[in-house]
């Protein structure tokens, strides 16, 4: 019997079927995915997948931030860990093609591809991740303009065009991905994009003299 006051204990794991769950956004986007969809990859039933998840949306929100902190954390680690931001643009790219590409999940990234199509009743989850992607476009300018005052960019550089610039290569790399591009088609392209980065005013300097 039920101890009183206790519910009934869970049948399942839940970071298992919360993971099944990403991969099943991921792979179909929110409208491509239904309760009994989740339900039957989860192997829960709907009473379940309420009363551990919330409904769909809650659901999804919290897939969302389990991605980031799971499959998506490569961005903010290659940023975070790399004192060079030229060294931590290129390692952030270069991760990406290896991730969007990796066969143990579906093709390229959550946040990017999850609300390519939408409804009126489902504009709120693309609002909410279009701000993720319009986040990221900040922290790359901040790391941008900081990298410009430290003498790791010209003085002057365009750090707003720069951090756009980047994320477009981000989100290029991810439809790319989810068109069948190999993980060594993407590095190359990677290496490409970097092309463009500028040199630093010193490295100018001690290129004309």
């Amino acid at each position: 019997m039920t101890p009183r006051g206790r519910g009934r204990p869970r049948s399942f794991d839940r970071d298992t079927a919360l993971v099944r769950a990403t991969l099943l956004f991921w792979k179909h986007g929110y409208e491509g995915t239904s309760i009994a969809d989740l339900t039957r990859e989860m192997g829960i039933s709907p009473p379940s997948l309420y009363a551990a998840f919330g409904d769909k949306r809650t659901l999804f929100n919290e897939v969302v931030e389990r991605y980031g902190e799971t499959f998506g954390a490569f961005m903010g680690r290659a940023l975070d860990e790399e004192d060079d931001t030229r060294t931590a643009f290129a390692r952030m790219l270069r991760e990406a093609a290896v991730s969007y590409t990796d066969p143990a999940h579906p093709a390229g990234c959550l946040i990017i591809s999850a609300a390519v199509n939408y409804s009126s009743q489902t504009a709120d989850i693309e609002r909410a991740l279009r701000d993720r992607r319009v986040a990221n476009v900040r922290v790359f300018e901040e790391r941008l303009a900081d990298a410009g005052r430290r003498g790791e960019l010209p003085a002057g550089v365009d750090a707003h065009t720069l951090a756009h610039y980047f994320a477009a290569v981000v989100q290029g790399l991810s439809q790319q991905a989810r068109d069948g591009a190999t993980a060594g088609e993407l590095e190359r392209v990677a290496g490409l994009a970097m092309s463009v980065w500028p040199a630093p005013a010193r490295q100018k300097t001690r290129e004309k003299t």
